[in-house]
């Protein structure tokens, strides 16, 4: 199934007081970047991580965002600076008693003052790997779930154009058939016109139409963007990635008809031509969206 690259899902999970949300957002971008903005306790574990979103998403920009509240035991430990306290205690005492200032001193007051409390961060990885983990693929499996939904309407969208321009390649097939028996005709026309004469030399005739076949036969052209149509239709119903597939294909079936456009001597296949070229560049967009 086709994915779209644009795409947002959420996860959460909590256990023993450790909760975690997860939201995941994607959008359009070439190759897989993947940018995390979570708590800096987490950046042993961002590697796996990474390896976890990888098995669900190829391409586009990736940013995940980690909110962890931790309300238990585990991983959370408080270091008291007794020493510091001690200094602060006997400092501001002495300044009391230089000043005349009330001197007494709570518990409550020390512990306000700078660095006496610090939290270590003692965490377990391969717990909140564990843990996060289950946020993290359900985020990921919501992502993708409205990914698909996005990449059934391109598909569908897709399908319609490309259809279009299989059935104006087969009007401009339809127009080169006749266009050698056309030069023949106004050549034996411009001949008698410019000699006055109903004599042509037949030979010479024949020459300048050989000519005229060889630069203006579209027909390896029109066979190869034939085939780009073709496997451009089986793609599109295959499952992701297939993005860079696509637009290689659209690359190729734009260098056939710009081919084209230049050796047909038609007006008529020049029209079509254009018409092919402006909704080769509308599919061109709509597939710089697929994963």
């Amino acid at each position: 199934m086709i994915r779209s690259m644009t795409g947002f899902g959420r996860g959460s999970y909590e256990n023993e007081g450790r909760e975690y949300l997860i939201e995941v957002k994607s959008v359009n971008h070439k190759y897989c970047d993947i940018n995390f903005r979570m708590p800096k306790s987490f950046s042993g574990i961002e590697n796996k991580l990474r390896k976890l979103i990888e098995e669900y998403l190829s391409r586009g920009k990736i940013d995940i965002f980690i909110d962890f509240q931790n309300f238990s035991d585990a991983g959370n430990n408080i270091k008291f600076n007794k020493e510091l306290a001690k200094a602060y205690i006997k400092n501001l005492k002495e300044l009391g008693e230089e000043t005349g200032i009330n001197s007494e001193i709570s518990v409550v007051d020390i512990s306000k003052m700078p660095d006496i409390f610090k939290k270590e961060d003692n965490t377990d990885e391969e717990l909140i790997f564990n843990e996060l983990s289950i946020a993290l693929n359900e985020a990921l499996k919501n992502l993708v779930t409205m990914k698909e939904v996005e990449g059934e309407k391109l598909k569908i969208d897709l399908e319609e154009r490309i259809e279009e321009v299989s059935e104006k390649i087969n009007q401009i097939s339809n127009f080169s058939s006749g266009l050698v028996q056309e030069y023949i005709v106004k050549l034996k026309s411009r001949v008698k016109e410019l000699m006055d004469t109903e004599i042509v030399d037949e030979n010479r005739l024949l020459q300048e139409i050989v000519i005229f076949s060889d630069k203006s036969s579209i027909e390896e052209e029109l066979t190869r963007l034939k085939s780009h149509v073709e496997q451009f239709k089986k793609l599109i119903k295959e499952s992701s990635p297939i993005g860079k597939k696509l637009d290689f294909l659209i690359q190729e079936m734009n260098r056939e008809i710009n081919t084209i456009g230049s050796k047909a001597n038609s007006l008529q296949i020049t029209n079509l031509v254009i018409e092919v070229k402006t909704e080769l560049e509308n599919i061109r967009e709509q597939i710089q969206n697929i994963e």
